[in-house]
């Protein structure tokens, strides 16, 4: 007996868009108790009793922000909540709910969307995140998707942008410019593949930079990881759009400078090797590139102690005076002024 090996192709106008939500939305399960009344009414209920909400929205577009031609539909899902939920762990908060809107064109089948939203279901259940809500729709052309984050935290918890103080120290997690060259290698293995389709690209070289963008993870364990520290970053952001330009958000909401310093840019050996292999500047890309959702944050000096043997973390620069800027020092020892040249999501 021969195996079929066309795939299923169900059309989303037979299930209708109430049948459809119903249809993907039967895998969440409430977790959190402060989700009084989650999907099927016309408002979720959350009830966070004495906590502070933090609330994020983002957009992804196909065409602008993923390719489907080598993003594939479910980790487009787990993705997608990785970033808003990035967004909560930058406040200091707890990420608890999201909601899923999704805009589809017809060239979608139902199994794209079962696709799309298993990886949604798995980055809920990894993060242990309640589904609440959404909306769906039709689109034009492509697939639109806009999921808003929702956590708690106490009042004293939250951490702002506009908190840093001169003297501060400027810390990261874990390593940057991976996401973007995971990108490079992608977009040139899908140039390949247009010249010659059978072509099967080997990809073992470059599994850890692939994953980072193909498969990010947001930094919730920061959170508790710096409270047993006992220590509160006095300003946070999440490096999204490139780490120069959350330093310069940094200064610009706290009104300081800094002195970002080259040598300590905490890289991964594989981006190295890649960057060369491209004929690419490493500190360019890993100031530049983004996508690796780290948190940036900055913290008291008398906090160092802390903080100084734990492998999450690298003190990368400190803060000065706002009239001195906001520079890279360079391995020469040379100071140039730092400038933002990450993502921007309009120009691009």
């Amino acid at each position: 007996m021969l195996e079929d090996k066309t795939p299923q192709r169900t059309s989303l106008s037979q299930l209708g868009e109430f049948g459809l939500i119903s249809h993907l939305t039967k895998k969440f399960d409430v977790k959190q108790s402060s989700t009084l009344k989650s999907i099927g009414d016309d408002g979720a209920v959350l009830d966070f009793k004495d906590k502070k909400v933090v609330v994020s929205t983002d957009l992804l577009i196909e065409g602008v922000h993923f390719d489907l031609s080598y993003m594939p539909l479910k980790h487009l899902g787990y993705k997608a909540v990785v970033v808003n939920v990035s967004d909560i762990c930058a406040m200091n908060a707890k990420p608890t709910q999201i909601t899923v809107s999704v805009a589809v064109s017809n060239r979608f089948p139902l199994e794209a969307l079962e696709e799309l939203f298993d990886g949604i279901a798995l980055a809920a259940k990894f993060y242990n995140v309640d589904v609440i809500g959404g909306d769906t729709t039709s689109s034009q052309k492509g697939l639109i998707i806009s999921i808003t984050a929702i956590g708690e935290a106490n009042g004293d918890e939250i951490v702002y942008r506009d908190g840093a103080n001169n003297g501060d120290l400027l810390v990261v997690t874990g390593d940057l410019g991976s996401a973007y060259m995971g990108l490079q290698v992608l977009e040139r293995e899908k140039q390949v593949f247009q010249v010659n389709p059978n072509n099967q690209p080997d990809l073992d070289a470059y599994t850890y930079l692939i994953e980072r963008q193909l498969k990010p993870e947001a930094r919730t364990d920061i959170r508790e990881l710096l409270e047993k520290l006992e220590v509160k970053p006095t300003a946070m952001i999440d490096i999204s759009d490139g780490l120069s330009s959350e330093i310069i958000h940094i200064c610009k909401q706290s009104n300081v400078g800094c002195n970002l310093y080259e040598e300590k840019i905490p890289v991964d050996p594989q981006f190295i090797n890649v960057c060369e292999e491209f004929n690419i500047d490493s500190t360019t890309v890993a100031i530049n590139g983004g996508e690796d959702y780290e948190l940036l944050f900055t913290i008291a000096l008398e906090d160092f102690d802390k903080i100084k043997a734990n492998p999450n973390f690298t003190v990368i620069g400190h803060l000065t005076q706002e009239s001195e800027g906001v520079h890279l020092i360079t391995r020469a020892n040379t100071k140039i002024p730092l400038k933002a040249r990450g993502w921007d999501a309009i120009s691009e």
